[in-house]
């Protein structure tokens, strides 16, 4: 089979984009010659690898093979150029990290950051997923690195100690929950909410929770930071769910009440979690050895 290392990506990238045209923008390649690769490629192989249907594509049996091994070569060659990028004077390659709304809006941008720093020639693709879509994109190879809550099942990964914080609901002082001290999530469903973005994991985790009690959310407005949306909450717009962090953080400078969550989930211990920690790049070995160390107090 003569598959450059070019092919195997764009395969991967328009199977997980489920369209030739948008997995040739991920490859900046145009859809002509992108078309024109997997053609070959089915052509080397005698059989079709790509279902193509009006609304995109899907791989066929042999394709979903192919998509199998072309994780497992592009991860080793990624491994590859990484150990030997060492004695060419210094760290070269891309960690694919995936995280849940609350790691990325409290405890990953200083770690992150000091990383990136450290390391100028390896970038991190972060994309913000729920757990259980982050566990299933370490399994298939689709990322490097995950951060998910510790209530997820991740057996048969490799896991590591990350943080540990809690939600709390956040109310203006004025407002009726204002004299509760706890309440459990389905007891605040018929008060407004100030929310995360739609595109927010943990946004999407507490509208599913509520759709299980058979209730929706009462949005009156999404916001894209915990720091906004706790400055609305303020202004009496609606409650809030937040991390305890960001509480403790923000409202030294907001009027904010605190009440504690009864239920189980809002206690988060977050966890990272890696396919096989040795099998990782040097660079992504460091990046999690990176990740687990705490901050200084203060």
């Amino acid at each position: 089979m003569r598959f450059d290392l070019t092919d195997l990506k764009l395969f991967l990238n328009v199977v997980e984009a489920g369209s030739i045209t948008a997995g040739a923008e991920r490859m900046h390649l145009a859809v002509a010659a992108a078309s024109t690769r997997i053609r070959n490629m089915e052509t080397e192989l005698g059989t079709a690898l790509l279902n193509r249907e009006r609304q995109g594509v899907q791989p066929t049996p042999a394709g979903r093979t192919l998509v199998h091994h072309a994780r497992l070569l592009l991860q080793q060659a990624e491994r590859m150029r990484g150990e030997l990028s060492v004695y060419a004077g210094g760290l070269k390659g891309h960690i694919r990290l995936h995280t849940n709304t609350n790691a990325l809006m409290e405890f990953l941008p200083v770690p992150l950051s000091n990383f990136l720093a450290a390391h100028p020639q390896v970038n991190i693709d972060l994309e913000e997923r729920l757990s259980d879509e982050i566990v299933a994109a370490i399994f298939d190879g689709r990322a490097d690195v995950g951060i998910v809550s510790g209530a997820e099942d991740v057996t048969g990964l490799e896991v590591f100690p990350f943080r540990e914080d809690r939600f709390v609901l956040v109310t203006a002082t004025a407002h009726p929950l204002a004299a509760v001290e706890q309440i459990a999530f389905a007891d605040v469903l018929d008060y407004d909410f100030v929310g995360l973005d739609r595109a927010s994991s943990l946004q999407r985790f507490l509208s599913e929770k509520a759709e299980r009690m058979g209730r929706r959310l009462k949005l009156r407005v999404q916001l894209r930071s915990f720091d906004a949306v706790c400055r609305l909450v303020e202004c009496n717009v609606g409650v809030g769910i937040v991390p305890e962090t960001t509480v403790a953080r923000i409202g030294k400078t907001l009027s904010l009440h605190r009440v504690d969550l009864t239920d189980d989930w809002a206690l988060r211990k977050l966890t990272i979690c890696v396919r096989r920690y040795d099998e990782l790049p040097l660079y992504a070995q460091e990046f999690v050895r990176d990740l687990q160390k705490r901050p200084p107090p203060g």
